[in-house]
């Protein structure tokens, strides 16, 4: 028999484990996730209005050379979080699993490692930046002697910010552990507006960059806050001291070690085509090639909503319920395929059509075969980032990042051969051909964290399958008359397809019930 004791710690443990899975099932619910993929989608496209809107005039105040620099802060401002590491990243993983691990004590000291830590790397990347502005501005920027100075100081209150812009990554990370994408996405309204709207209001008073510059950096700053407010609210222990966890520091930076080896070598690979491109057939083989992929990629922003959601719920589940990882997986995958199938086959259907509405006849000619292929690799590429995202979120980004590692010698040496062979038509096939192989290996290597898994493969083979069967029919397709039919014929095939054989029965009343 139990002692008094004994029972009553058997009761506490008990009740922890109560809360543990009430708190993991709030934070991963179904109408949670989704109200915060819609959220992140949103909060994904707030800032393309703004830019739309604002760019034009600035680009008549300042001028094409001055905007042009502009434009370099602009992607300095977006590449300074790479000094973070992956820190970011590690501390979403590792908070979501201390979440589904009744945790939560230990969170306010992995929040300030994580934040100390990044303040080392922040001050790194300025004096960094500090270091090589006298540099960059005449040698490599190739400024013009009279704007010299005037980017040298903009330069330099970038290189303040970097710490700030590293911290916000941070709390960010933190923030998506507990699943508040609401205010992630509220946040990137007024981060729109302090990037692309504040320069702005400095133009009636000057024309030079550095005040302009000195606008993004306050608002870099006022961001900064704004996610440390949202962050004390959601633990508020974090502002209670400065708790250091010496074990944590282990774990964030294997973590954020390998999360950057693919956060360099994964970009690296998206736009290596465009310099072979360059080398092999011609500069001007790269905007016919260019124009449709940056077209076609937008649709990442779609599995990027989904996803960014996804990893920390992944991470939490994978603690303390796998079978419901495997239910979020599998639903994950029917959304992006529900979504984004129809989209590809219409993509491919009128190819050719859009192209010559849009930039004319003669890019037409030239890239409408680089848009049916690249629109198959991105289709397999979106549903990839699923099994992606678990890998991550079970806490083995070592494996991604070693599969990229592998990957990239020979996808530059198919892609070399095959550019030179065909053109721009041959770089497609490459990208998509790598796009194919890095999903089948993704996908045979989730099945380990997965109950079931050993499924998993067989089925995606034959959804992708069948699914580069019905594209190489789109692109077959001739006349507007037959392809509007054959789209109208495809999706009306592909609609009771998905209803009885992708659909689970409670997934159909779901849909039912929503519908």
């Amino acid at each position: 028999m139990k002692g008094p004791e004994q029972e009553e710690a058997s009761l506490t443990a008990g009740f922890a484990e109560i809360r543990t899975v009430s708190a993991t099932g709030s934070l991963t619910s179904g109408r949670r996730l989704a109200q915060n993929t819609l959220w992140n989608l949103c909060g994904n496209l707030a800032p393309l209005p703004i830019a739309f809107l604002c760019i034009p005039p600035l680009v008549r105040a300042l001028g094409t050379t001055r905007f042009g620099i502009l434009s370099l802060v602009w992607a300095l401002i977006g590449y300074a979080a790479v000094f973070d590491f992956g820190l970011g990243r590690a501390l979403t993983q590792l908070v979501a699993q201390k979440l589904g691990n009744n945790g939560q004590k230990d969170v306010p000291a992995l929040v300030w490692t994580s934040q100390l830590i990044m303040l080392l790397l922040g001050l790194s990347g300025t004096a960094l930046l500090f270091a090589l502005s006298g540099w960059l501005v005449p040698d490599v920027l190739h400024v013009p002697p009279m704007l010299q100075r005037e980017t040298l100081w903009s330069l330099y209150f970038l290189a303040l910010s970097i710490p700030v812009v590293i911290s916000t990554a941070g709390l960010r990370g933190l923030l998506e552990a507990y699943q508040q994408f609401a205010v992630i996405g509220s946040l990137r309204l007024p981060n729109a507006l302090l990037t692309f709207a504040a320069p702005l209001l400095v133009l009636p008073f000057s024309r030079r960059l550095a005040p302009v510059v000195a606008t993004l950096v306050v608002g870099r700053f006022i961001m900064w806050w704004a996610h440390l407010v949202y962050a004390r609210k959601v633990v508020p222990e974090v502002l209670g001291g400065v708790p250091w966890g010496r074990q944590a520091i282990r774990p964030l930076i294997e973590f954020g070690g390998w999360m950057t080896v693919s956060n360099i070598v994964g970009p690296l690979m998206v736009t290596l085509d465009r310099f072979v491109i360059a080398a092999v057939v011609s500069v001007a083989a790269v905007a016919y090639y260019a124009t449709p992929f940056d077209v076609i990629t937008k649709l990442w922003l779609v599995p990027a909503a989904l996803l960014g959601v996804m990893f920390p719920a992944f991470t939490m589940t994978f603690a303390q319920d796998r079978a419901r990882t495997l239910l979020l997986y599998e639903r994950s995958l029917k959304l992006l395929l529900l979504g984004l199938f129809p989209v590809m086959v219409g993509v491919i259907v009128f190819a050719s059509d859009g192209l010559r509405l849009w930039v004319g006849a003669d890019f037409a000619a030239h890239s409408t075969r680089v848009l049916e292929l690249l629109a198959a690799g991105v289709f397999v590429n979106c549903l990839a980032q699923v099994p992606f995202a678990l890998i991550q979120g079970a806490g083995r980004p070592d494996l991604t990042a070693k599969m990229h590692l592998l990957e990239l010698p020979g996808y530059l040496l198919g892609l070399c051969y095959l550019t030179r062979r065909y053109g721009i038509d041959g770089a497609a096939v490459a990208w998509t051909a790598r796009a194919l192989i890095d999903a089948l290996v993704v996908f045979a290597l989730s099945k380990r964290f997965l109950p079931r898994g050993r499924h998993q493969v067989s089925r995606v083979s034959l959804v992708l399958a069948g699914s580069f069967i019905v594209f190489a029919l789109a692109s077959q397709v001739q006349g507007l008359i037959f392809k509007g039919v054959f789209l109208v014929l495809t999706l009306a095939a592909f609609a009771p397809v998905m209803w009885f054989m992708v659909l689970s029965p409670e997934e159909r009343t779901l849909a039912q019930e929503w519908l």
